[in-house]
């Protein structure tokens, strides 16, 4: 049975134009909440995010938490926390018990920038912040949530473009109501895989089958998996076979399982994971 060839394709074109939309509203904040998939915490981060960003202060949000293994979590947090300098919380869509200490944190970070526009004679505002992220990790649920308290839209500002729209948090904190998105950029297929197992990726840029495969590859030995689609052998045959997915001519319909199974991991039917390796 022939099997798609597993790779990513991305599109330089675009990839430049969110690098450049990007950068232009990085120039009107003074903090950047930076928000990851917890299930990925190292391959939904961008490599050259501290180049990209600047001299920027940044907030490290872990997002979709109710998605991930809760001890892998703890860990990961600490080695973010000593590996990127930056503070780091654990956020989920399902809970807004973390909403004021983001807010704190990012009032807290901005607070050089405030007190440096005070010293040049400029009266006190309200800090700046922007939510920033890979595609699909939950940026505009956390613009949502912080927004969700204080519907004042504040509109535009002095010195800051007209199109750009302001939500005032409290009065410390304004933030920009449109996400900014790092694009995907990286040779490294390894990471561009794990980025379409949870849906950071354009469905456009790869085939579900060869993913889906990947991804049970990576899942195998996984006993809530294994209990949860009940087969000993972890690949699409075997699953399309126990579903009775049965194409004519007796074949597994591996394209409408791969499909399921990528949904099935997405939604946390499969269990709760981490699927990068903290480094040593």
């Amino acid at each position: 049975m022939k099997k798609d060839k597993l790779h990513i394709h991305w599109y330089p074109g675009h990839i430049a134009k969110a690098e450049r939309q990007l950068k232009e509203k990085l120039n009107l904040v003074d903090v950047i909440i930076e928000v990851r998939d917890s299930r990925i915490p190292l391959s939904s981060s961008y490599a050259n995010i501290e180049k990209l960003l600047g001299d920027k202060p940044r907030l490290l949000l872990l997002n979709k938490a109710d998605l991930a293994d809760k001890n892998e979590l703890n860990k990961w947090t600490e080695y973010l926390r000593a590996t990127t300098g930056c503070p780091v919380v654990v956020t989920d869509a399902k809970s807004a018990k973390d909403l004021n200490q983001v807010v704190k944190l990012a009032v807290e970070l901005s607070e050089e920038k405030i007190q440096a526009l005070i010293a040049k004679g400029l009266l006190r505002r309200a800090a700046r912040a922007m939510v920033v992220g890979m595609p699909n990790v939950g940026k505009s649920s956390i613009i949502n949530k912080l927004t969700k308290s204080s519907k004042t839209k504040i509109g535009a500002k002095a010195g800051v473009t007209r199109q750009q729209q302001w939500v005032r948090i409290n009065p410390k904190l304004d933030l920009l109501d449109t996400p900014g998105i790092i694009p995907t950029r990286q040779d490294n297929q390894q990471q561009a895989v794990k980025l379409a197992f949870v849906s950071s990726v354009s469905e456009n840029a790869y085939s579900p089958e060869p993913v889906a495969r990947a991804l049970l590859e990576m899942l195998k030995g996984k006993r809530s998996v294994i209990e949860y689609y009940n087969v000993g052998d972890l690949t699409l045959e075997n699953i399309a076979m126990k579903r009775n997915w049965i194409l004519k001519g007796e074949q597994p319909d591996t394209e409408r399982t791969a499909i399921y199974v990528l949904k099935d991991f997405r939604e946390g039917r499969l269990g709760l994971f981490i699927l990068d390796e903290l480094p040593q």
